[in-house]
């Protein structure tokens, strides 16, 4: 047992510092004073952090009239090693290039365009046994309650997963632009797939199936690697370019 108990101090220096780990045991390894992982797990469950908590801590940095861009993407907690532990799913991952049992984050950033920062302004669990909601149904009511704390971006930017047909229209039907990346098979121009179109540097308009014109953009990294950014917006070249950043 540690005489030591975990204070926030030392566990935010323990995340803003980490780079690979985020454990109770890696923090207790790394700990200035003794620490045993079993008083930060104590610690930890004895918090409650929920996302109206972390909006309340934000909203006074947040320029509500300053342009900026809704930034949304998932994160995903690897729980490989972990054989039973609550809200883990086997969901696909982008940087394992795999299925792998995880805990899900759907998170929202508020990309301030003058002072090119980000600010995290929500998140929400992907937990779909406790309350059979997807992570797109997370992603809309997060934009839904955005609108109501009186957010009005520039754009909404989100990759592939959040591209539906559903959570396109939403984004038209709250008055913004929408930012997305589509895969290369999406049906566009009446049966035709994407990546079988002739696209120009300056972007080419197409007909997306069930929602309507939108304009697309090709960009090739050195690797080979193909993107199409679509957007719902022909000249939001600025946003384009932080969006290909993300």
């Amino acid at each position: 047992m540690s005489g030591y108990p975990c204070i926030k101090d030392i566990y935010k220096t323990f995340l803003q510092v980490s780079s690979l780990r985020y454990s109770g045991l890696a923090l207790s390894e790394v700990s200035p004073s003794p620490l045993s992982h079993d008083t930060v797990s104590r610690w930890l469950k004895s918090r409650c952090f929920r996302p109206k908590d972390l909006w309340r801590l934000v909203e006074p940095s947040i320029d509500k009239k300053s342009p900026c861009v809704l930034i949304a993407d998932d994160t995903l907690i690897a729980k490989t090693r972990s054989k039973k532990i609550e809200m883990v799913h086997y969901q696909y991952s982008g940087n394992e290039h795999d299925v792998i049992a995880s805990i899900g984050l759907v998170n929202l950033l508020w990309h301030d365009l003058t002072k090119v920062e980000s600010i995290p302004i929500n998140y929400l669990i992907y937990d779909k046994d406790s309350d059979g909601k997807t992570k797109n149904t997370h992603f809309s009511e997060m934009l839904t309650l955005v609108k109501k704390r009186g957010i009005m971006p520039e754009a909404v930017v989100m990759d592939a997963w959040y591209s539906s047909l559903d959570n396109l229209k939403l984004i038209r039907s709250h008055g913004w632009i929408w930012v997305t990346t589509l895969r290369k098979n999406r049906i566009v121009n009446h049966n035709k797939q994407l990546n079988k179109l002739d696209i120009s540097e300056e972007g080419t308009s197409i007909h997306l199936r069930g929602y309507g014109w939108v304009t697309v953009f090709k960009f090739t990294a050195k690797n080979g690697r193909i993107d199409y950014i679509v957007t719902s917006f022909a000249r939001a070249y600025k946003i384009l370019e932080m969006a290909s950043e993300q």
